[in-house]
């Protein structure tokens, strides 16, 4: 059975990607939990992770002797697995402009990344107001992300980004999540495509786990405080 490493649920938005897509589209694999202590060398989730992945990072997928890291990778290596699931869009031209939206995500919006980063638990509505009053760079990224949702809806004709559920739905997760725990200001067609996504089964299923999770690292949140119990 295939396996596939991740991190915490609450705070890693690279492991949630291939994660949701594989519980939505119900390819059958064990999850392996390595939790996050520190991201130092030496830690235990380094030394964990670097027995399979010397780049020291998750997600993972192991399939037998094949060992696939980075999410990208692990949703190609998906799709080429499963061809049935349609995971790309069949058509060319739409794989094309899938391919072309995963990979604007993989490799940009880097000030939504630093700037908001994951935490599906927390309502960090204050710290998000002032980092939209405060960082034109984060504006510019947010309507960027308007831009391209409504662009993909528009054409496909919804529910999803392509039509049916996929891996450009799948990679475009995190962003929703990031919307919501920062209350990102977004119209209103844009919020209803988010909450069809976080409404999906393997969707709903990666952020109860993350909800359950209860487990706070300070540095990962070097914005607040440790939540009372």
């Amino acid at each position: 059975m295939l396996k596939l490493y991740v991190g915490n649920k609450n705070y890693s938005s690279w492991s949630m990607r291939p994660w949701v897509l594989m519980k939505q589209a119900g390819i059958p694999f064990e999850e392996v939990m390595v939790r996050f202590d520190s991201f130092d060398a030496g830690s235990n989730f380094k030394q964990a992770v670097m027995a399979i992945n010397p780049a020291g990072k998750v997600p993972v997928l192991q399939d037998g002797e094949i060992v696939v890291y980075d999410t990208l990778a692990i949703c190609e290596y998906l799709a080429e697995s499963f061809p049935d699931l349609k995971l790309w869009p069949e058509d060319r031209a739409r794989r094309a402009r899938a391919r072309s939206a995963c990979a604007e995500m993989h490799a940009g919006f880097g000030t939504l990344r630093n700037a908001c980063g994951m935490n599906i638990e927390a309502d960090l509505s204050a710290q998000g107001r002032l980092l939209m009053r405060d960082s034109a760079a984060l504006r510019a990224e947010v309507d960027r992300i308007v831009q391209l949702f409504r662009e993909l809806l528009r054409s496909s004709g919804g529910p999803m980004l392509f039509g049916e559920f996929g891996i450009a739905d799948a990679y475009f997760a995190p962003v929703g999540t990031r919307i919501k725990t920062y209350a990102l200001p977004v119209p209103g067609d844009v919020t209803a495509y988010i909450e069809r996504v976080q409404a999906l089964p393997g969707v709903k299923a990666w952020i109860d786990d993350a909800l359950a999770e209860k487990i706070f690292l300070d540095f990962e949140e070097p914005y607040r405080e440790a939540p009372r119990s």
